[in-house]
């Protein structure tokens, strides 16, 4: 699209108040659609609200939204925060490889449960993930979105801390839909095309739907949006490269660190001077296309007995472009003749950039199949036996690598050559462009992984009334589940042998096994009585045998008081547990460079007086300046954890007044206390907490968790591999309001919510001091501002409607930065969404869109992802318009 088309598509969407939003509210649908299973539960209710503290999309405000992706749609609901993964930050997906995911109140992607229509999904990437990717349901059969903001386990089993997604497809659709939208970034990149395509058909007996979606967007650079990598340690934002330079930069004997200008010149190093600017290699949005189909049938086979089945397919591939790869700590003698020192020097860090980016390449298949039956007896009994069987295979890798061993070879003057066609050539690595073709195409290789998930699970369940009491039916549900989660992932052979320059990897193969049962009770107690309309008792009871951990029991209770006027309390107490998945038990150990923020970088001239003390005391230059923004660090599985044990508490309110019609306002308070918690603590936390501690005594400090250089000061190594915390605790306050009123002849719908985060404290061991998580945010975290929210207006006329939606993502402190650095605490930032669409025909619908209405900047952060922000919490991209064209025959 040129910039004429593009300026008339924003003019038009601006003029006609344009909005895209998603609506989030707590349903009221008991005079819509009769008893159905909400979730939550699995007895039969006529509303969601007596469950627990819900969020409901439906279809129709996921139209208005104009987002063609599940996770944009829940990501910015104001209970999501933390680290999550999508096109803006696939990078950091560790194997996600661009899979979708969400995090409920950023307790972590693993301790939310993802459903469809009330059962689970294989996990999706590229091999051993946690977690499934959203995006493998097509979007034009979702009926709606059910999001419960609370502890599920006694109701679900495992991964149900957080809460639970829960995506529920259309019933009885019939007819053809088609859709097309194309949208386009301000600065004319990015385009992203999606077409949907859904048809159905329906008889007296059942009925037969089948969706597909398509979806190719094309990249957005990062340098175009952050043309480099900016600091503020010197007081003002100046572009400092990273310390992994194009010419080399290599340590004396002495200790000096020279950097390698060209031919046989050498400077000392400047980080202002040869720092390497990496940001034109990135992508602030990657590209990706994909294929997503589904096929959804029933068959009443009698008038008691009913068959049902879905299937699933998607097919996805996404690029990520990467940097220049770096060859790290190798010795070249003085007797080198490429070496113009005349003294032994240790390359510590030398950029291939004569070898270009590399590709981080992806490619992934997922299917699921599920199979089963349903009835009804006796008075009001009903039963479901289902099946299901899902697996992602994937392969993904990494062009322009290099073989260690080979590079080993070049600098070897015993055994490469200078000759043309020599089959091991000698390499010069000491300045920028002096990697001749021959040696690249001896030492780069192309490397390929792959991997996948599997999943079985069968499945029973019932549901009725038991018998009558006073104020009404006693209902019952009960139920068993077996189910196995299997993941692989198998590198390439340069990579488990660690001869490719990058992050070393073992094979990772295992699963997880579980035999369980249930049983959940609805009790009426009390009913038209002063101050009590209705009372309700509900509780649920699961156990579970787990093939490797034993069996487990956890409980439910919750309360249901109807008072008077409207107004209605709820309360519920539940314990929860999360094993740990396949890729936390058996990943193989995984080293790579990470950004990290090293709290001793000009410590000199820090006021806190404890990091001064301890920096010097741990033998850093008081004049180091931290050359690089990653550092090396190791991740990885852990056979030794233990499953999480979890309390969760909700208490909340629901007010109807019936003085206002068309009003309804929620407040619920939470609070979740994880025992046991499995997580990876950021290398950027340990180094902070470690040189904040007075003597450095704490237990981050010791080799096992980083190492320095001797000479130059730089951390050399890190550990953040998967370990049992001591705790995490998390509390806070959602509050939601929603207001349907008629303006000027036409519905309106004003919709808002907030969450406040009171508190989000890790213990890392029993006794530690805790590691603040609340109002902060970076360091491969992401975001935990007290403050998120999201209101949304709409305006419904026959022929039109309108919606306009902000988004809120509160203030937050940079993790791991000195108070008086750049950066240090993020503002406010709001994200203004519109969104137009007109009925051209009784058929046709055409919709205008812009998000990002004002361009809206990423704010700066000192321990940042990528483009100087936080990639997990902002928008880099800036500005877009999309148009959307939708046809029913």
């Amino acid at each position: 699209m040129n910039k004429l088309g593009k300026r008339m598509l924003y003019a038009g969407s601006c003029l006609a108040l344009l909005g895209a939003g998603q609506a989030h509210a707590q349903a009221r649908d008991s005079g819509e659609v009769g008893e159905v299973i909400v979730t939550g539960s699995r007895i039969k209710r006529t509303d969601i609200e007596g469950v627990g503290p819900a969020t409901v999309i439906g279809s129709p405000e996921i139209a208005k939204s104009g987002i063609v992706t599940v996770e944009a749609l829940l990501q910015r609901l104001p209970a999501a925060a933390g680290y999550a993964g999508n096109q803006g930050n696939a990078y950091w997906a560790a194997r996600g490889w661009g899979t979708a995911t969400v995090n409920l109140r950023g307790l972590g992607i693993n301790r939310t449960l993802v459903l469809l229509n009330g059962r689970r999904l294989v996990n999706g990437g590229t091999g051993a993930n946690s977690a499934p990717d959203l995006n493998t349901i097509p979007t034009s059969l979702i009926g709606r979105i059910e999001v419960l903001k609370d502890g599920a386990s006694a109701i679900y089993g495992t991964d149900a801390i957080a809460g639970v997604v829960n995506i529920i497809t259309r019933e009885n659709f019939e007819g053809l839909e088609v859709g097309a939208r194309y949208g386009v970034t301000d600065e004319g990149d990015g385009s992203d095309f999606t077409a949907d395509l859904a048809y159905g058909v329906r008889s007296d007996r059942g009925g037969l739907a089948f969706a597909a979606s398509y979806q190719k967007t094309q990249p957005v650079n990062l340098f175009s949006r952050a043309g480099c990598q900016l600091n503020g340690s010197s007081g003002s934002l100046i572009c400092l490269g990273g310390g992994s330079t194009a010419g080399g930069r290599a340590s004396l004997p002495t200790g000096q660190i020279i950097n390698f200008t060209g031919g046989n010149t050498f400077a000392p190093y400047s980080a202002a001077l040869h720092g390497f600017d990496g940001n034109i290699y990135l992508n602030a949005v990657s590209p990706i296309e994909r294929l997503t189909t589904g096929v959804f049938g029933d068959y009443q086979v009698t008038d008691a007995i009913q068959l049902f089945g879905e299937f699933l397919y998607t097919h996805r591939e996404t690029d990520q472009s990467a940097s220049p790869g770096t060859l790290t700590n190798f010795v070249i003698p003085a007797s080198n003749p490429t070496n113009p020192t005349g003294q032994q020097i240790t390359l510590i860090q030398r950029r291939l950039v004569e070898a270009g980016s590399r590709i981080a390449f992806q490619e992934t298949n997922t299917y699921q199949v599920t199979a089963g039956a349903r009835g009804k007896f006796a008075e009001d009994w009903t039963w479901e036996a289902a099946a299901n069987y899902g697996r992602t295979t994937g392969s993904d890798g990494f062009t322009n690598i290099a073989n260690k061993a080979n590079v080993a070879n070049t600098i070897n003057t015993a055994i490469c050559s200078n000759a043309p066609g020599a089959a091991i050539p000698c390499a010069d690595y000491l300045g920028p462009g002096d990697v001749s073709p021959a040696v690249l195409k001896y030492i780069m290789a192309t490397t390929i992984d792959t991997g996948g998930n599997e999943t079985i699970n069968l499945s029973f369940d019932t549901t009725g009334s038991l018998f009558q009491l006073p104020a009404g039916p006693l209902q019952v549900a009960a139920g068993a589940t077996y189910r196995k989660d299997k993941g692989w992932r198998n590198p390439d052979n340069l990579i488990v042998l660690g001869v490719a320059n990058s992050n070393q990897q073992s094979p990772i193969r295992g699963a997880i096994e579980a035999v369980e049962g249930y049983a959940e009770l609805s009790v009426p107690l009390l009913k038209d009585m002063p101050l009590v309309e209705s009372l309700r008792f509900d509780g649920a009871i699961r156990y579970s045998d787990y093939k490797r951990f034993g069996s487990d029991v956890n409980y439910k209770a919750a309360l249901d008081w109807s008072i008077a006027y409207g107004l209605r309390a709820r309360a519920t107490w539940g314990t929860a547990f999360r094993v740990p998945n396949v890729a936390e038990l058996f990943s193989g150990v995984t080293q790579g460079q990470l950004t990290t923020t090293d709290p001793c970088s000009r410590y000199s001239t820090s006021t806190n007086a404890t990091l001064r003390a301890n920096c010097q005391a741990a033998g850093v230059p008081a004049n180091y300046i931290q050359p690089n923004n990653a550092i090396l660090t190791t991740t990885g599985g852990n056979l030794n954890l233990t499953p999480e044990e979890a309390e969760t508490l909700t208490l909340g309110l629901v007010w109807e007044p019936e003085f206002v019609p068309g009003l309804s306002l929620t407040l619920d308070y939470f609070k979740i206390d994880i025992d046991n918690a499995i997580r990876s603590i950021p290398g950027s936390t340990k180094l902070s907490v470690c040189y904040n501690t007075p003597g450095l005594v704490h237990p981050f400090c010791t080799p096992q968790n980083f190492t320095r250089n001797s000479l130059t000061g730089e951390v050399n190594f890190l550990s953040s591999q998967q370990v049992n915390v001591g705790a995490e605790s998390v509390k806070g306050i959602d509050a939601a309001g929603r207001y349907s009123f008629d303006l000027m002849d036409r519905r309106a719908t004003l919709d808002a919510g907030v969450t406040y985060l009171k508190d989000y404290t890790i213990i890392p061991y029993p006794g530690g001091a805790p590691i603040i998580y609340r109002g902060h945010i970076g360091g491969g975290n992401g975001g935990y501002p007290k403050w998120r929210g999201l209101t949304t207006f709409t305006l419904d006329d026959p022929k039109w409607s309108a919606s306009y939606t902000i988004q809120w993502i509160g203030k937050a402190t940079d993790f791991n930065a000195a108070p008086t650095a750049l950066g240090y605490q993020t503002p406010n930032v709001f994200y203004h969404n519109a969104q137009f669409s007109y009925r051209l025909l009784d058929e046709a619908t055409v919709a205008f869109g812009v998000d990002n209405l004002f361009e809206e900047d990423a704010p700066y952060l000192p321990s940042y992802t990528d483009g100087n922000t936080d990639t997990m919490t902002y928008d880099l991209v800036g500005r877009r318009g999309y148009v959307r064209l939708t046809y029913k025959f």
